[in-house]
This record gives C-alpha cells, sequence and structure tokens, in this order.
C-alpha cells in the first residue's frame, strides 16, 4: 500500500479514537432562569475556577475590560423592557461586560452578544445601559465564578457577581407595577369588544345557548366603531341559528359589500350563498 495512503489512515484513526474521549470544559456553562414580578430573566455564561490563583489584579487586572467570565460572551435576557442604573433598556439580549476595580467595578450592557473574550473594536454607541457599583469584600473565597439573582422583588432584584473574595451587584428594576395597574384598569373596565366577540363565536361553534351568543355578539358589534367583513359573517351566521333571518340578511349583506371592497373573493361567495340560502337575494 502506497506510504502516503498508510499514513493519512494513521492520522485518521487517531483523530477518531481522540473524537471519542469526552472530558469536561475547564469553564463549564452555566445557564439560570429567573422570574422578577412578570419579568423572565435568563443569564447564560461560562463559570471559571480560581485553581490556586490570584484573581482580582493578577488574572483579571484591575480597571480594564472584561468579559465577566469566560469563553463566549456573557449574555442576560429580558421578556420586558427593564430599567439599569435610571436608564430604560428595551426587551432582548445583551452580553455583560465590566471593568473591576479595587473599590469599583464599571458594569456595561452592550448591544453585541456573539463573539469571546471583549470585542476587538469596543463602541461606546452600543452601551445600552452601564452602572458604577462597590466592591463588597467576603470572608469565604468563591472558587467559581458566580453570577446570581438575589433579592428578587414584584419590581426587580440585584445582579450579583462572585469571584474570589469579591461581591458586586447591580441592581435592575423591571415593569411589574405598570402592567399590573394596567391589566387591573381593563378587567374592571369589563369586558372588550374581543372579548364578547370570540365568546360568541365559540358558543355558536361549540353548539351551546345560541341566545347568549347572540347577545354577545351585539354586544361586540356595538363596542366596535367598524365592523369588519368577517366579523359581520359571524354575526350573521350566529343571527340565523338564533332564528333571525332578517338580522342574519342584513349582517350578511353589510359583510359582502365588505368582502368585495376588500376583495375577498371566499367571503363574497360564502355570503351569496347565504343569502341565496335565507331569501335575501
Amino acid at each position: 500500500m502506497n506510504k502516503v495512503v498508510l499514513f493519512l489512515l494513521a492520522i485518521a484513526a487517531s483523530l477518531s479514537l481522540e473524537a471519542q474521549i469526552n472530558t469536561p470544559a475547564p469553564s463549564p456553562a452555566s445557564k439560570l432562569t429567573q422570574m422578577v414580578g412578570l419579568t423572565e430573566v435568563t443569564l447564560d455564561y461560562s463559570r471559571p475556577s480560581m485553581r490556586g490563583r490570584q484573581v482580582f489584579g493578577n488574572l483579571v487586572p484591575y480597571n480594564k475590560l472584561w468579559r465577566t467570565g469566560a469563553n463566549a460572551y456573557t449574555k442576560i435576557s429580558f421578556d420586558t423592557d427593564f430599567t439599569v442604573n435610571g436608564t430604560e433598556v428595551k426587551s432582548g439580549t445583551y452580553s455583560i461586560f465590566s471593568k473591576p476595580g479595587e473599590s469599583n467595578w464599571e458594569i456595561f450592557f452592550y448591544t453585541d452578544i456573539i463573539g469571546g473574550g471583549t470585542p476587538s473594536d469596543w463602541d461606546e454607541s452600543k452601551i445600552v445601559a452601564k452602572a458604577t457599583v462597590p466592591v463588597y469584600k467576603m470572608e469565604e473565597p468563591i472558587e467559581t465564578f458566580t453570577i446570581t439573582i438575589d433579592n428578587v422583588a414584584s419590581n426587580g432584584a440585584i445582579l450579583g457577581i462572585l469571584w474570589e473574595n469579591v461581591y458586586v451587584g447591580v441592581p435592575f428594576e423591571v415593569p411589574t407595577d405598570a402592567a399590573v395597574m394596567g391589566s387591573i384598569d381593563k378587567a374592571l373596565a369589563g369586558p372588550s369588544a374581543g372579548d364578547f366577540y370570540a365568546a360568541a363565536v365559540y358558543y355558536a361553534s361549540e353548539e351551546k345557548d345560541i341566545n347568549k351568543a347572540k347577545e354577545w355578539m351585539e354586544k361586540a358589534m356595538e363596542m366596535t366603531e367598524k365592523p369588519a367583513f368577517w366579523q359581520l359573517r359571524q354575526q350573521s351566521l350566529i343571527l340565523a341559528k338564533a332564528g333571525d333571518t332578517k338580522g342574519a340578511i342584513e349582517a350578511a349583506k353589510k359583510s359582502l359589500a365588505g368582502a368585495k371592497e376588500a376583495g375577498n373573493d371566499d367571503y363574497v361567495k360564502m355570503n351569496t350563498d347565504s343569502l341565496k340560502e335565507w331569501g335575501g337575494m
């Protein structure tokens, strides 16, 4: 056999053997999800360990930009808007960078979320929020880098960063109160036109009390400034089921006119067929 072929086979065999060996990552990945009020907050980061090394001021230099973890960018996600240090930030995913100092840290929420280490071209315009927070010394060292979400309350929490003998905490706020008050106001104001419409269609489709469905549909139409042709179609069907043929024809004619204006041939045909059936044409 050709020596080159034998050499290539030997390399392939060695790679195959190597691929079968699984070893733990030096800085394992971690994912944390925490509800803060009505907001879901998710952390995605890697966790290096001290392993006998001095961390801050050595492994992690003071006053230099740090990725706040290891491997890929440390990321945090909010499914609602949130506020850091008085700055309101839109919902989404952001990376977290920091500048550790002996007495204070600067924390940055950054729009770029793909990459490792620190950005080669740091862009101040991509900072959506930042905060300067004090360092608290801990008596017991933390071997493995840790990020927590602590002091969880309805309207906010603290993003905690712990490693070696250092703890820093970044408070953030979420709009729970505004969301709850909005839902209370809506509930106390009573059902909306959409609520009445959905209930009416469900009752009619499930062969429940058709008179109740008719009542709810009438309320929905009264609360709607300009009912759509597809809403009027449902109203006509409910009126027909309830025995109000005259009302069904009137609603079907309005639906037909709206469908023609919208250029919806399917609804034109359905309304035309129903009007013929009900004696409206």
